[in-house]
C-alpha cells in the first residue's frame, strides 16, 4: 500500500483546509485509515481515524467538532476536512493505514505511512 498526502498550506486562524490522502495497492486489506500530526519539537499525535469495515470514526479531543475524516472508495482517497483552524493545529500531517485490529489512536498500529503535508495556521 502506498499513501500520498496533499492539501497542506498556509491559512489564517479560523480558516479551513481539506487534506487528501491518495491510496494505491491492496487497500481492501486495511482495517483502519487515519491522520496523525507532528508539530515542531513535539511527538507525533493522533488526529482522526476511520474503521474501514464499519465506518466508525475516532477523533482526538483537540479536533473533535472541527475536523471530519471521510473516504471515497471509488477513488481510494481519504480526506480530512479541517475547519475553525487554530495556530496550535500547525504541524506536518501524515496519513496512515493499518491491517491490524486494535486501538486506532496508537501510531504503532499503522503499517503504512504517507510522506506528510505541512499545515501552517497564522494568528
Amino acid at each position: 500500500v502506498q499513501l500520498q498526502a496533499s492539501g497542506g498550506g498556509l491559512v489564517q486562524s479560523g480558516g479551513s483546509l481539506r487534506l487528501s490522502c491518495a491510496a494505491s495497492g491492496r487497500t481492501f486489506e486495511m482495517t483502519f485509515m487515519g491522520w496523525f500530526r507532528q508539530a515542531p519539537g513535539k511527538e507525533r499525535e493522533f488526529v482522526a481515524a476511520r474503521n474501514e469495515g464499519g465506518g466508525s470514526t475516532y477523533y482526538a479531543d483537540s479536533v473533535k467538532g472541527r475536523f471530519t475524516i471521510s473516504r471515497n472508495y471509488a477513488t481510494k482517497t481519504m480526506y480530512l476536512q479541517m475547519n475553525s483552524l487554530k495556530p496550535e493545529d500547525t504541524a506536518i500531517y501524515y496519513c496512515a493505514a493499518s491491517r491490524q485490529a486494535g486501538n486506532p489512536r496508537v501510531s504503532m498500529l499503522y503499517d503504512y505511512w504517507g510522506q506528510g503535508t505541512l499545515v501552517t495556521v497564522s494568528s
